[in-house]
């Protein structure tokens, strides 16, 4: 039995690659999941996939100057990833269009755009890597970068929690109380980018907000507290991060798609047997009265 668990569930951390490939998930799965929750909060799940997507031609710029050049290629998502972001909202507020609109007319420019740079200035495979991320490819310099970004947000999400929070629950009256309310949502969106460009090493640009939004759903089916969404959240994308990376090494498949369908399993699995609004939730609600009658 210890022969068994050690093979699988230890010995892969022998390998440096396995250990900081753990050690850059385990950091994503700190920083993601709160701002997924905020995101889900605030109505704009989608909006995560869009600044996915928005980052992609600074990346692709990017790798065409320096190559596979994490720290430039990381620059050129955040540049490109902010100016999308300042772009829409400029747009949302002089046409009167809702920002998610604006965000989704600018992904698809972007997506395109950042596909068509990459594939002329590289192969397929070039384009595989960033679209779908190789974890097990992280170096010392990417994890430096990587743990550097989730420490950032996780502090600033520490600072601005309060204001996040009120605006989240009635932005008019954050709007009345301060003259600075925008910096929040600003502040909010630039955390997102920050995010989902530290992401793209290990998941790739089409994958990155996976880890995001994923446990943030699912924690909806276990908690209606704001501090229970956050905490289960991230313990759940610990879970699939670290047993993607475990699944990817014994099984030889993409470790990226392995992490996003694990998290996508606990998804189910909440949605089947969650506390709230789960389909066993819904069971359990028409029993009980059935159960109380007969005098159970």
């Amino acid at each position: 039995m210890w022969d068994l668990f050690n093979a699988w569930l230890i010995a892969p951390f022998d390998y440096g690659f396995m250990r900081r490939a753990v050690v850059g998930g385990l950091a994503l799965s700190l920083a993601a999941p709160p701002l997924g929750v905020f995101l889900v909060l605030r109505g704009m799940s989608l909006i995560g996939d869009a600044m996915a997507h928005a980052i992609l031609p600074g990346v692709a710029l990017g790798f065409l100057l320096a190559g596979f050049s994490l720290p430039v290629m990381s620059v050129g998502g955040v540049l490109f990833g902010l100016m999308v972001a300042l772009l829409a909202g400029a747009v949302s507020k002089m046409g009167g269009q809702r920002e998610d609109a604006a965000m989704a007319s600018f992904f698809i420019i972007s997506l395109a755009a950042g596909v068509m740079l990459i594939s002329l200035g590289g192969s397929s495979v070039d384009l595989t890597h960033v679209l779908f991320g190789s974890v097990l490819a992280i170096n010392s310099t990417a994890l430096l970068l990587i743990t550097g970004i989730s420490t950032l947000i996780v502090i600033t999400l520490a600072v601005i929690f309060r204001a996040l929070v009120v605006e989240c629950l009635d932005p008019l009256f954050l709007r009345g109380q301060s003259r600075h309310s925008g910096w929040v949502h600003s502040v909010f969106l630039g955390l997102l980018v920050l995010n989902l460009t530290a992401g793209f090493q290990t998941l790739g640009t089409l994958m990155a907000v996976g880890l995001m939004m994923l446990p943030a759903t699912s924690a909806r089916f276990w908690s209606k507290r704001l501090e229970g969404l956050i905490g289960i959240a991230v313990v759940l994308a610990m879970i699939a991060s670290t047993g993607g990376l475990l699944l990817s090494f014994h099984l030889d498949i993409p470790s990226g798609p392995s992490i996003i369908l694990l998290a996508g399993a606990g998804y189910f699995f909440s949605a089947l047997f969650g506390r709230y609004h789960s389909l066993a939730a819904k069971l359990r609600r028409k029993t009980t009265p059935l159960a109380v009658e007969q005098g159970y």
